[in-house]
């Protein structure tokens, strides 16, 4: 299987799939690179080549006891980018790889970089503070890994069954198959990765990040999304970053990747296509 191998030694898989001017895939917590693959196919069905891969700790990469954090996690990014020597890249990150991107920028520049996507992303903060009144307060996250403590596959699944996909809306209809995935692949994680990385996505602050932004950037949210409310991600994100374009899908949850795949999809191929 491929990898790369960053500064400390850890091993980052990843997908390479297609041929084309490159698009880098990034995933949400507690996933891996599978969450991407209905996009990963159809964007490398269409004449791109389509990279998506583990963070470290998750999916198939190593499970180190250091470095779950965002500043680690763009290192890696970059340690991706500059192996494979990817250049006039699109970055599309989801929830947590959403931040994953923001901070590659922040520390990295777009010198590799055409254009960024954010889906359903954690930037620009999520953490409720003095000068974020309109963030997510912390017990909310204290929440997550008091549960992740007492019963992390239990979370797992209360997480599929419930906000994350919508489930628990009037009407709502998420198959078995989608809430399986999203249990097999967060139980691929490793316990402290995914428990720390619960601060990485809601603690970390990327509004400098955003400013450092200079590529064209689509901006995806749901409106509905449980998770990463709108208000507080994409609307946010949008309103920051120069020249973004906001899309929002209406009454759509956080997890859109798999509930909207196709329209997803189908938005990303046009937005690379406008370059």
């Amino acid at each position: 299987m491929p990898y790369v191998t960053t500064s400390d030694d850890a091993r980052i898989f990843y997908k390479d799939w297609g041929e084309g001017r490159p698009v880098v895939l990034s995933h949400g917590w507690p996933l891996s690179s599978d969450s991407w693959e209905a996009q990963q196919l159809h964007l490398a069905s269409n004449g791109f080549r389509a990279v998506a891969h583990d963070r470290r700790g998750h999916g198939r990469s190593s499970q180190t006891w250091t470095g779950n954090d965002m500043d680690t996690y763009a290192d890696d990014l970059a340690v991706l980018l500059d192996t494979l020597d990817l250049r006039e890249v699109t970055l599309v990150g989801f929830s947590t790889g959403g931040g994953e991107v923001a901070r590659y920028i922040g520390r990295h520049g777009t010198a590799r970089v055409a254009q960024a996507v954010l889906v359903s992303a954690v930037p620009p903060f999520m953490l409720q503070t003095d000068d974020n009144p309109g963030g997510v307060p912390l017990e909310v996250f204290d929440g997550l890994r008091a549960s992740s403590l007492a019963d992390r596959s239990q979370l797992y699944r209360d997480l599929a069954d419930g906000p994350f996909f919508g489930d628990n809306r009037p009407g709502a209809e998420v198959s078995q198959g989608i809430r399986d995935a999203f249990w097999r692949q967060g139980l691929q994680s490793g316990h402290r990765n995914a428990y720390e990385c619960v601060a990485a996505f809601s603690a970390t602050d990327f509004r400098v990040d955003l400013d450092a932004f200079d590529v064209p950037t689509l901006v995806i949210h749901g409106d509905d999304d449980q998770v990463v409310p709108f208000e507080v991600g994409g609307k946010a994100s949008a309103a920051r970053i120069a020249n973004a374009t906001l899309t929002t899908y209406p009454g759509a949850p956080h997890g859109i990747t798999d509930t909207h795949k196709q329209q997803l999809a189908d938005d990303l191929l046009a937005f690379l296509r406008s370059l």
